[in-house]
């Protein structure tokens, strides 16, 4: 490699940034002089789980051979490759070979445990997964449990969990009762949510988030809470929108279902509602407990409406110390071991 080309760290965007789940602490890392962001090539990443396995490895190198021409012919030699999902394996492993760059997996889900998946693709996640992490002389870890997980398996690991800086914040000092925030489909525990309406018949809950209606097809407790009035289902609304709202809400409800997929995951509603300083009730999960100042965790249907009435009046009175450490919890906090890793190698990480 040319000596005129300048050593960077490539993040390999599993689609464009302004909808990229990671947006924020990608950005945070992009502030630093060596570190660029390049958007999914044609096909995109999932073409791994497409093709036929033989023809996975053709693609993916002429896509890295596309990726490596872009960046050369800005200056840049990749001495780190960031990949963000498992499906970017073949495509990391093929610019890594071209360039002898370490490869950084940053695991912010569990994805071959994730519901949407047929079991043949459950399989082919999981085997991109292990040589991900095989390959990567790190993973990045989103919550305590995927952390846990990766050191399971023996590979070196750091926690950066989730940062939520472009959610707004607005004082939090207006009135209303429950709030939940995001899907609403398969990962919802609907029997749950009946019980908690059953347990507090006055408890007003507005639900933001698309009604995944095939998802609850045929669910008699997901029929019941839409059928209950005082449970308002106001579909997908823009961050301005659900931030006033939440501002109104008393506590957040994380309704998720207990499995393997819904136990690894740091669902960002629990930050976005701390920013604002309110608790979220949650079932007994894992990975949530990376953010226990922000969380009640309730074992079953009685404790989960026991800790919703517990946080009645919150809406006048917001919990200051808890919103001051959620609005701590910023991309370059998360970010500060990888930025401490990248100045170890020599590169400006802003």
């Amino acid at each position: 490699m040319s000596d005129d080309l300048r050593p960077t760290c490539v993040l390999l965007l599993p689609r464009p940034l302004d909808r990229f789940i990671l947006r924020d602490q990608a950005e945070d890392l992009l502030r630093g002089g060596d570190v660029v962001a390049v958007d999914p090539p044609r096909p995109g990443y999932g073409a791994a789980l497409r093709l036929p396995e033989k023809a996975v490895g053709a693609v993916a190198g002429r896509q890295a051979a596309a990726l490596l021409k872009g960046l050369n012919a800005d200056g840049r030699d990749p001495r780190v490759v960031v990949l963000f999902h498992a499906t970017q394996e073949p495509v990391a492993a093929a610019l890594r070979a071209r360039t002898g760059a370490e490869l950084w997996y940053w695991r912010w889900d569990r994805y071959e445990a994730a519901g949407d998946a047929d079991e043949a693709r459950r399989a082919r996640l999981t085997a991109l997964h292990r040589r991900a992490a095989q390959a990567a002389s790190l993973v990045v870890a989103s919550s305590g449990r995927l952390e846990e997980l990766a050191r399971e398996e023996g590979r070196p690991t750091v926690l950066s969990p989730l940062a939520a800086d472009a959610f707004p914040a607005p004082d939090p000092t207006v009135e209303v009762v429950g709030f939940s925030l995001g899907h609403l489909g398969r990962r919802t525990d609907w029997a749950l949510l009946r019980a908690l309406g059953e347990r507090l018949p006055s408890l007003q809950l507005l639900l933001v988030g698309e009604l995944h209606e095939d998802e609850v097809a045929g669910d008699a407790d997901a029929a019941w809470c839409r059928s209950h009035a005082p449970f308002v289902f106001l579909g997908s609304l823009p961050d301005e929108a659900a931030a006033q709202l939440l501002r109104l809400s008393d506590v957040g409800i994380l309704p998720f279902r207990r499995d393997d997929f819904n136990d690894a995951g740091l669902p960002y509603r629990i930050l976005k509602a701390a920013r604002l300083g309110r608790r979220t009730v949650v079932p007994d999960l894992a990975g949530v407990r990376t953010w226990d100042p922000a969380i009640v965790v309730a074992a079953d249907a009685d404790a989960f409406a026991a800790a919703v009435a517990a946080e009645a009046g919150r809406r006048g009175a917001p919990d200051d110390a808890l919103r001051s450490w959620a609005l701590d919890q910023t991309a370059a906090r998360q970010n500060a071991p990888l930025r401490e890793r990248l100045a170890a190698l020599g590169l400006d990480a802003g």
